[in-house]
């Protein structure tokens, strides 16, 4: 029989179940849709490291409590005290270090996504080895229309679906449903929300790591389902012709010429994401999604990093606070960004997001190491 553990009164924001070799971490933040905290990311990192060097845990079960799995991190902790932006960085730190650790574990992470999936909630899962979507699952990184940038290792999970949906995904923030996250790869498994209780039934009664036994267990309750119509999934060719594009501008204009030759409500659609969507995020974005093209995750979380830092310094461009004024504040959603337009944004304003912080108390992220690590806990995407 599973064992609920709290250390809180039963009010604990992250749960414990153990049973067996296995244990099963719940997000227990319903009603704020399982938005991670800062005690949140402290619990799970904690419980990670405990469950890695516990020679009696073979695998992790990760889930939410309620209709979301998490939709990303408690945001409003960085605009509680304006001006000190090293508040949002500390907070980031970890939240990075975590997404490291699930990203290199050497046991093995079935995420189950029943729910909804956004920000700081892709990160918590994605870097795991198994990701069960549901009928009931909603996928999107919609960073670019807060000011901020698909982060929490996204340059390095985005950068690796298959041809350019990538740069789709993660510069409109379009939405993704359970078989769009199956067909592209950000799932590995598709599973009937009615069916969970089953496959969680059938996991907790494992006693191995080995990632292909738990596939399978996984496997025998999973199925491929029928994309919709109109997914983006069967866009791929204009998806690859569009979003391969050197630039934004020519990313946006070449969906133009295609709109101008199709009537398609797809491409309208997708030219009125990124032309909403903060300019500077968007270009910054679309660096940072390139490099991690041809960067470990480590690498992509240490300069995701950095990104950040300057995001929330906001020395170029405060965005990133007008977009969470129009979307979490006034909820007017239409945000003022400045600067207005692609073509003020010039190359070197980019590139300064990519250098070190010049202060003399910041640091960039040092990750733990990872050593002795199986061939399988380097290599989930």
């Amino acid at each position: 029989m599973a064992e609920t553990s709290s250390n809180n009164g039963g009010t604990d924001e992250v749960l414990v179940e153990e049973s067996g070799s296995v244990r099963t971490f719940i997000l227990n933040r319903p009603k704020l849709l399982n938005a991670l905290s800062f005690q949140m990311i402290s619990r799970l990192t904690e419980l990670f490291y405990a469950s890695e060097v516990d020679p009696n845990v073979k695998m992790i079960i990760l889930k939410g409590h309620g209709r979301a799995f998490c939709a990303g991190g408690d945001v409003s902790l960085f605009f509680q005290e304006p001006g000190n932006w090293k508040i949002g960085a500390n907070f980031l730190l970890k939240q990075y270090t975590l997404n490291y650790v699930m990203a290199m574990y050497s046991k093995t992470q079935v995420s189950i996504l029943n729910g909804i999936v956004m920000g700081g909630g892709a990160g918590a899962s994605i870097h795991g080895r198994f990701r069960v979507a549901t009928e009931k699952s909603v996928f999107a990184m919609p960073e670019t229309d807060l000011g901020h940038f698909p982060d929490v290792g996204a340059s390095y999970f985005l950068s690796r679906l298959p041809g350019f949906f990538g740069e789709y995904a993660g510069l409109t923030g379009s939405r993704l449903d359970g078989a769009e996250m199956l067909a592209c790869g950000l799932a590995t498994h598709f599973v009937s929300s009615d069916k969970l209780p089953l496959l969680e039934q059938a996991l907790v009664k494992v006693n191995t790591s080995d990632p292909d036994v738990i596939s399978a267990i996984i496997s025998c309750f999973s199925h491929i389902p029928n994309l919709k119509e109109e997914s983006p999934c069967h866009k791929m060719k204009i998806i690859n012709h569009c979003f391969s594009r050197r630039t934004i501008e020519e990313i946006i204009s070449t969906l133009e010429s295609e709109a101008l030759d199709k009537k398609d409500e797809w491409i309208s659609s997708t030219i009125q994401s990124l032309k909403k969507a903060s300019p500077t995020s968007l270009k910054i974005s679309l660096r940072s999604i390139r490099e991690g093209r041809l960067q470990g995750v480590g690498s992509c979380l240490v300069r995701e990093y950095r990104m950040a830092c300057h995001v929330l310094r906001g020395e170029f461009s405060k965005d990133v606070f007008e977009g969470y004024r129009a979307i979490f504040i006034d909820r007017d959603r239409n945000p003022k960004w400045e600067p207005s337009r692609l073509e003020l944004i010039r190359d070197d304003d980019v590139d300064r997001y990519f250098f070190k912080i010049d202060d003399e108390d910041w640091e960039d992220l040092k990750l733990p190491p990872r050593l002795d690590l199986p061939r399988y806990a380097i290599a989930k995407l």
